[in-house]
């Protein structure tokens, strides 16, 4: 997929959609609206539309909406796991939006919490070699 600009007024939208939950983090990624629960991000939008995570089931329930496919945002075949690209004409579908994005939200939150880059930085007391004594 060619990198299509995303239209400034879709951030609005996707933040009055998204669960009202306060697990709920918001970000920018790349210029785009994101959410996350517990680390894992569940929605975002792009191109003209919203990309969401879902469970294996709403998974297969997405794809078969008419305009939706599997998640490769770079177009190198590199699906990322479990997350479908929405047709463009849910952006104007208050309701499903919101419906999707809380599908995402549910199914994501059941996911084992991310570390933060910093815990994974940091390396557990016990595992650090000690320091060898100095040599006189």
């Amino acid at each position: 997929m060619a990198w299509i600009k995303i239209p400034k007024e879709h951030h609005p939208l996707f933040y009055e959609r998204i669960p009202k939950d306060k697990r709920v983090k918001t970000l920018q990624m790349f210029g785009a609206a994101a959410a996350k629960v517990n680390g894992h991000l569940f929605g975002s939008l792009f191109a003209r539309s919203f990309m969401v995570k879902l469970s294996d089931a709403d998974h297969a329930e997405a794809l078969a909406l008419d305009g939706a496919e599997k998640f490769d945002p770079m177009d190198t075949g590199r699906v990322m796991s479990n997350t479908v690209l929405m047709p463009e004409s849910l952006m104007d579908e208050p309701d499903e939006m919101r419906a999707w994005l809380a599908k995402a939200f549910a199914y994501t939150s059941t996911l084992p919490p991310k570390r933060s880059k910093a815990a994974k930085r940091a390396k557990p007391a016990a595992k650090r070699a000690p320091k060898p004594a100095a040599k006189r």
